[in-house]
């Protein structure tokens, strides 16, 4: 392959190390020109043709390509569908009538897929979280574990799964807020989910839910300083299993106002962070017992 004529720079610039990001269209990726980063792949290049196009009309009607395939879709993208419009032939109206029909399989993904898209995009859930989640919710149609459960509880217990193995710092109760159903529900997918295609989610950090509940507080650097210290001091020294991580950080936020002499109270912090004032207060004074810290 001929690298050299086949790179083009693009205006963006690499999340990671600010670098420009290098195009190669051969191979369908971009690519940063400092750090290597593959920022996309599969590309799809929808001006390619064999015949040259002088007008916008003309490169419309030549293009061969269509979207790439997505497992967001619930048929990949692959699906032909046969245009209704001006059909007289009898057998031809029977072959679109049976082309319209789904199977239950198809409907049960397009209902899932739909619910997924709006979850994640509420919560503004990155593309390869969708994915794992689309993933995990059709090997669990496969094996048959939606008998007796609903489609909403399962792709929302998907996500939640698909959250923590990708270390996504959203909580269950974020999941439980944008889906429709109750929490028993979720819950117990979940965990089906965990022991039938035998996973294990490793448990959410409390310093990834630090930022997020700082900037709902509206506190300043130095708080989320000494918060992040309290919590990942406790968390080197102390098991955490078991523990709500939201608890954990409600603590520790409460304990490093008093620190530095803030006036926020315990109210103001558990609402904001969702546990309630005997949680936060339990936490609160396990941190202050654990790492001496009398305030």
């Amino acid at each position: 392959m001929n690298v050299v004529s086949d790179l083009n720079i693009i205006s963006d610039l690499c999340p990671e190390c600010g670098g420009s990001i290098i195009s190669i269209t051969q191979i369908g990726e971009n690519v940063c020109s400092q750090c290597g980063l593959v920022v996309s792949e599969r590309s799809v290049d929808l001006s390619h043709s064999d015949k040259r196009a002088y007008t916008s009309q003309e490169k419309q009607l030549r293009e061969h390509t269509g979207a790439p395939i997505s497992n967001l879709l619930p048929d990949i993208g692959l699906t032909t569908v046969i245009n209704k419009k001006n059909i007289k032939d009898p057998d031809l109206k029977r072959a679109v009538k049976w082309n319209t029909r789904m199977t239950w399989e198809k409907r049960n993904i397009l209902i899932a897929t739909t619910e997924l898209k709006r979850i994640c995009s509420n919560l503004n859930i990155p593309n390869h979280v969708k994915v794992e989640a689309i993933r995990l919710y059709k090997e669990a149609f496969k094996k048959k574990l939606l008998r007796g459960r609903s489609i909403n509880s399962m792709i929302a217990a998907s996500i939640y799964l698909a959250i923590r193995l990708k270390r996504i710092p959203r909580t269950f109760q974020e999941i439980l807020e944008e889906s429709s159903e109750i929490s028993k529900d979720i819950r117990r997918c979940y965990r089906v989910l965990i022991r039938e295609l035998n996973l294990k989610a490793p448990n959410t950090e409390p310093s990834a839910l630090i930022p997020k509940y700082m900037a709902k507080l509206n506190l300043n650097q130095e708080i989320e300083r000494i918060t992040s210290k309290i919590v990942n001091t406790f968390a080197l020294n102390f098991p955490t299993s078991g523990k709500d991580p939201k608890g954990i950080v409600a603590g520790a936020i409460y304990l490093a106002s008093k620190i530095k002499g803030l006036e926020l109270t315990q109210k103001e912090i558990a609402d904001k962070v969702g546990v309630t004032e005997v949680t936060l207060r339990s936490r609160y004074k396990e941190l202050s017992k654990k790492l001496n810290i009398n305030k």
